[in-house]
């Protein structure tokens, strides 16, 4: 029932933006299956023909060119992350969360400004190097679980309880409790993506209800005796006399959940699918291990955990001379940003060498990434690790499947063999 309700909505979708494709000779669907497994044509075709397109399934002008879309995630005083201040759908008007449930993602200064400075002092650099160790270590115990290397899921063995692990210890979660936390990190991620269904939705607040209730519980004994964890010191971080709420707290613990967890993964597997199907720069590592944390940064350019993110226009003002109108919904394709030739040379050709740090996969501006570090840390263990375990490592699937979506872009599986 529900693959034909998914061929339902493409359908519609596909039907819905053939007025976009005559107007300006390109479309973008969402929905579309050829889409989200390879959007960078589609990603081409906007930048080229309509670089500020408009998609009424979106309600959105979208950004493909790397100068707008840096323009726009920089200045937040002119572009908001709230999503109460545009003009919306009754759809979009119903997938709304709570306002007092608005997580830091989507909150404009001052309030963002003030949630920042706290947590902050619980994600300072020395914290995140702190965990090193304990990640080479859980990492080593998840691949001597690895039954048959000649033949397993990258994603099931590594990419996918790796950073669950991580940031559900970083946030108290005992050992028996990770199985539902990755449920519950699952299903929330998709709150993300403005073609979730009302089902998905559903599931979504009763994996909240429950998320919310289990760390009712921690919260409060850290309160009470702090531990030396991330959690305790988010709890205790103090700013001008300034604490997080219970709500507040739980609100932060919910975006950590997902960008600790969702976005590293599909780093660690869109990654390695790059080097997988690029041998020669798989090679150039192994040669010259130095260049891992160049191949991070291009990894991250190269196929973004991150494709795209949403701002609204808090006047009437214009991005590079497009005129925008107050309320505007806008559509920043982060991924597009990352391939586009006028910022990068030979921007489709992987080069773990590459060495330029313009890509925007983090964001800009005031919402830069908060988990930026942790995921560099992370995705350059696993490279390491993995190339010293195996001397050789192939693709199984030369078509590995994404998982359907328009803001997260993750693959599903990575079967692989291993010598």
């Amino acid at each position: 029932m529900e693959s034909i309700r998914d061929a339902l909505r493409s359908a519609f979708a596909g039907a819905a933006v053939l007025g976009e494709r005559w107007r300006t000779g390109v479309a973008y669907n969402p929905l579309s299956d050829r889409t989200a497994q390879d959007p960078y044509p589609v990603y081409a075709a906007l930048r080229e023909k309509d670089p500020v397109h408009r998609s009424r399934l979106m309600n959105a002008w979208m950004f493909a060119r790397h100068a707008d879309v840096d323009a726009i995630l920089r200045d937040h005083r002119t572009f908001g992350s709230d999503p109460r201040k545009g003009t919306l759908t009754a759809r979009q008007q119903a997938m709304l969360p709570a306002p007092d449930e608005l997580t830091m993602l989507l909150l404009d200064p001052p309030d963002h400004r003030r949630l920042r400075a706290l947590v902050n002092k619980a994600f300072t650099p020395r914290a995140v190097e702190a965990l090193e160790p304990r990640i080479r270590e859980t990492l080593a115990a998840l691949l001597d679980d690895i039954d048959d290397a000649s033949g397993f899921d990258l994603m099931r063995a590594v990419a996918h309880p790796l950073p669950v692990i991580v940031i559900a210890e970083m946030l108290g979660v005992p050992h028996e409790d990770r199985a539902r936390f990755a449920v519950w990190s699952a299903q929330r991620a998709r709150l993300l993506e403005p073609t979730i269904s009302y089902r998905e939705r559903a599931a979504a607040e009763v994996a909240t209800a429950e998320f919310d209730a289990f760390f009712r519980a921690i919260v409060e004994r850290r309160r009470a005796a702090p531990e030396d964890d991330i959690l305790s010191a988010l709890v205790q971080a103090e700013d001008e006399g300034e604490r997080l709420n219970e709500r507040e707290t739980l609100n932060m613990l919910r975006l950590l959940l997902i960008a600790g967890n969702e976005t590293t993964t599909n780093l660690i597997g869109n990654g390695m699918l790059a080097l997988l199907r690029n041998p020669d720069q798989l090679r150039r590592l192994r040669e010259d291990p130095g260049l891992i944390p160049s191949a991070v940064e291009e990894l991250l350019r190269f196929d973004s955990p991150v494709q795209a993110t949403f701002r609204r226009a808090l006047a009437d003002c214009e991005v590079n001379g497009f005129a925008l109108r107050k309320r505007d919904n806008l559509v920043v394709l982060v991924g597009s940003a990352n391939r586009d030739p006028d910022a990068f040379a030979d921007p489709d050709r992987l080069d773990v060498g590459r060495g330029e740090a313009a890509h925007l996969s983090f964001g800009r501006g005031i919402h830069h990434c908060l988990g930026a570090p942790l995921a560099r840390l992370e995705g350059r263990i696993v490279l390491e690790m993995l190339l010293e375990r195996f001397p050789r490592i192939d693709l199984r699937d030369e078509s590995p499947r994404f998982a359907k979506s328009i803001v997260l872009r993750g693959l599903r599986s990575l079967p692989v063999r291993c010598a």
